[in-house]
């Protein structure tokens, strides 16, 4: 059996996840057992593992779709002949997206959707619930329109890298999703933000505390410290704070405070009466005598 390496980085992550299932999974994988051996159902199974390749944790999964230049040229004849199959999936596939976008897609955007299913292998049902998923995605963001297509196949690739390529995975992918924007909705009310949706670089540092592991308490600790030192809500401040916590694996209130009330040995202070002067010491005392002496001639 080949020996397990556990990264305090990747149990971080699998505790943020709070998901017994997945942690599972990535123990099994990591000890190179097969899939079955967890004992999960299909839908289960399917389940803890879009959680570890949302986490990043998919030791197996190799990026494949990258927008390569070799990346095939679809013509309007292609399109033509996908639209007059008998019992024509892709004709279908068309319908519903135009539907759930509100338009008539044209020639170009077409050629993308045929991309999706053709180059990328996505199932036209995966790719109908990827356009309602940027849709819906658009609407908790406020961004007040429908994404374009060429939003929609960025997506589409990380989809399929990700090897979200069934009904099911794509299900347990949204399911995974919603259970992130809850939180980071709780972060967001912790932060005293409202009324407004977050810039992009404002919900990457969001993520990249819950992928650190914080607990709430923690987190709102160091937003009073930011606001205590800056006078309100300074970002890159407070991702220091945190980032400074995680490196010293410190990740609940209770382990900050008892940190913080360690004595501060090898930090400045004053010597004390009767304390031997250390070598170190005595070295910078006599670089301050000799500077000064230089000064005096």
């Amino acid at each position: 059996m080949p020996e397990v390496i556990l990264t305090k980085e990747n149990i971080r992550r699998l505790l943020a996840a709070g998901n017994g299932d997945s942690a599972l999974l990535y123990l099994c994988r990591a000890a190179e057992f097969s899939d079955v051996a967890t004992g999960f159902s299909e839908p289960r199974l399917e389940t803890a593992a879009a959680l570890l390749r949302q986490l990043g944790l998919d030791e197996r999964m190799n990026p494949k779709f990258l927008q390569p230049a070799e990346l095939p040229e679809y013509s309007e004849d292609d399109v033509r002949r996908q639209m007059e199959l008998p019992r024509s999936g892709f004709r279908k596939l068309v319908g519903e997206v135009q539907r759930c976008l509100g338009k008539v897609l044209n020639v170009e955007e077409l050629k993308i959707l045929l991309s999706m299913v053709e180059y990328l292998g996505l199932t036209a049902e995966v790719v109908n619930i990827l356009v309602h998923y940027c849709v819906e995605r658009n609407r908790t963001r406020g961004a007040g329109r429908m994404p374009s297509m060429r939003m929609v196949e960025k997506e589409a690739y990380r989809w399929a890298d990700a090897q979200i390529d069934s009904v099911e995975k794509a299900a347990a992918f949204m399911q995974n999703q919603n259970a992130r924007n809850t939180r980071m909705e709780e972060l967001c009310r912790l932060l005293g933000i409202s009324g407004r949706r977050l810039a992009p670089p404002e919900e990457r540092y969001l993520q990249s505390w819950l992928d650190m592991g914080f607990e709430d308490d923690a987190i709102s600790l160091a937003y009073e410290k930011t606001c205590e030192n800056t006078g309100g809500l300074t970002w890159k401040y407070m991702s220091r704070i945190l980032e400074s916590w995680n490196s010293q694996g410190l990740y609940t209130v209770s382990q900050i405070k008892a940190h913080d009330r360690k004595p501060a040995a090898g930090r400045g202070g004053y010597q004390r009466h009767g304390e031997a002067v250390s070598p170190l010491m005595k070295d910078a005392v006599n670089r301050i005598l000799s500077d000064h002496r230089e000064d005096e001639s």
